[in-house]
Parts: C-alpha cells; structure tokens; sequence
C-alpha cells in the first residue's frame, strides 16, 4: 500500500457518467480549490508534463475541467481507496484498464485527501515521492 488509511468521504458520492469519457456530473468543488490542485501538482510532482491530453495513456493521471481525476493506483491499494468512497473505478477498470476516478475535492480538507492519493500515484508509476516542500502549496 503506498497512501495512509483514508478518512471516509462525508456525503453522498457525486453522480457521474456511466460512459467513456467518464465524467463527473455532481458535486464538483470551487474554482480556488481546483487552483490549489493544480499548483500543488505543479510544484510537488517532477518530471511531469502540463498541457491537453487527446489520450489517456501514457500518464499516470489526469485533471478533469471539474476538479476530478482518473490515475493509476498500485492494485494493492484499489479496495482501501474505493472503500473510503473517495472515487470509482473508471468504465473500463474491469476490462484491464487500471484507472479510477478520485473525486473532485470540494474544500481544502478534501484537496490534502486528494493530494495523499495523487502522491501515490505518482509513486506508483515513477517509484519516486512526491518534493516533500510542496504539501503546502
């Protein structure tokens, strides 16, 4: 397991698509806190590159308009992760596409959630940890 056990998500799961491309419909957060993702995945995550996708593949995740996200997760820790009900599995998880979706945060307490679960992310796919001098961004 590469992310620390995951408070429960408060609330409701937001409504999402049941298609491709997998969206979430509900529940998306305010602006200020899509910003503070941004930048923090900015400052604490090397190497990586910004810019539209016209594909999914080869990263390891992607920032959605509304806050969400699809990333890979090391399948070690896909139960803890989905059984905190902070995201799904993407349409195409059981089809051997490991990818979920962690849901938009919708305050600065969910954006240090989400932020735990990026890292493990990017730990999962680079073998690396997240610059430790961003968690405040």
């Amino acid at each position: 397991m590469t992310f620390p056990a995951l408070p429960p998500r408060e609330g409701e799961r937001p409504r999402t698509g049941p298609e491709v491309p997998h969206l979430q419909l509900s529940q998306t957060g305010p602006a200020e806190v899509r910003e503070g993702l941004l930048r923090w995945m900015d400052a604490a995550l090397p190497g990586t590159d910004w810019g539209g996708s016209k594909v999914s593949a080869p990263g390891f995740a992607h920032v959605h308009a509304d806050g969400s996200l699809h990333l890979a997760l090391d399948p070690a820790d896909h139960a803890a992760f989905l059984d905190s009900g902070w995201g799904e599995k993407h349409p195409l998880h059981d089809h051997g596409f490991n990818v979920v979706m962690l849901y938009a945060p919708r305050d600065r307490t969910e954006l240090d959630v989400a932020k735990q679960v990026i890292a493990a992310s990017y730990t999962y796919a680079t073998g690396a940890a997240p610059m430790p001098d961003a968690a405040a961004a």
